[in-house]
């Protein structure tokens, strides 16, 4: 891999050369979890790093990020930080409902915010696990997203797995690997918790609901991407001033639930 180093001038063109030189294709499907910063001094900003990222997959090429929203969630799980228990039935009844168009995702960077606002964006509709995304196959990859399937086999996460998706981490590590968390709903019975937000009922009311999901937990995801990346798998080359990282997304699903099974439960 060859150095880089961080006062060089990134460019939309020169990060398209990257991305295409690390395997990037026209007509991919990506899942990208990005650090702006990592890249280094790019022109243009994330505006730039996403029209690198379109001119990388061309026109019949979709782009998918995570818009999560964990700030939608019940007060009395808050610990990053915590807030006072006289204020959690405040915070439950004033929440606003989740809104595709309007409600941000401000802890998923600045790439995956601009790319949630780019003109033609199609976004799903959990309340707390979403994801945007860019390309001709949007809508179908994006819906259904229904309440109980946060990142399961109804969410967009297992239909990118079923359009053979690869995963692009430009920056970031396996701890942010969302792909994971497939598979921690497929190892064998995995332990579940009740879950609530506020949400947009289809009459329009704003409702607080509870709702059963799946433990997700990626503390130990550094280790499981260290032990799929030692199978070979994944392309590790730079963009930008970056390590990126790119792997086939169905297969870390598949390395992950056995790896999870194994070490995990």
């Amino acid at each position: 891999m060859p150095e880089q180093t961080q006062d060089i001038l990134r460019t939309r063109t020169s990060l398209a050369k990257d991305l295409t030189g690390l395997g990037v294709t026209p007509g991919d499907t990506l899942l990208v979890h990005t650090s702006l910063r990592s890249l280094g001094w790019v022109c243009g900003s994330d505006e730039t790093v996403v029209r690198a990222l379109l001119d990388a997959v061309g026109p019949t090429g979709n782009l998918v990020v995570p818009t999560q929203t964990s700030d939608n969630s019940d007060p009395a799980d808050w610990c990053n930080p915590p807030v006072p228990e006289a204020w959690w039935e405040t915070i439950r009844t004033e929440m606003p409902a989740y809104d595709p168009a309007i409600t941000s995702s401000p802890h998923m960077g600045r790439v995956a915010e601009r790319l949630r606002t780019w003109p033609g964006a199609v976004r799903s509709a959990h309340p707390q696990t979403s994801f945007a995304a860019l390309g001709p196959n949007a809508a179908e990859l994006m819906h259904p997203h229904p309440l109980a399937s946060a990142l399961g086999e109804d969410s967009p996460l297992a239909r990118l797995a079923k359009a053979d998706a690869r995963v692009l981490l430009l920056g970031t590590g396996y701890d942010s690997c969302t792909a994971f968390h497939l598979a921690e709903y497929r190892v064998p019975h995995p332990p579940t918790e009740p879950s609530s937000c506020a949400i947009r009922t289809p009459e329009g009311k704003r409702e607080w609901v509870t709702y059963t999901g799946i433990v997700l937990d990626e503390s130990d995801f550094p280790a499981l991407g260290a032990a799929f990346e030692a199978t070979g798998v994944v392309t590790v080359d730079r963009v930008g001033s970056a390590t990126a990282r790119l792997f086939p997304l169905p297969e870390a699903v598949t390395f992950a639930t056995s790896w999870l099974t194994e070490h995990r439960y």
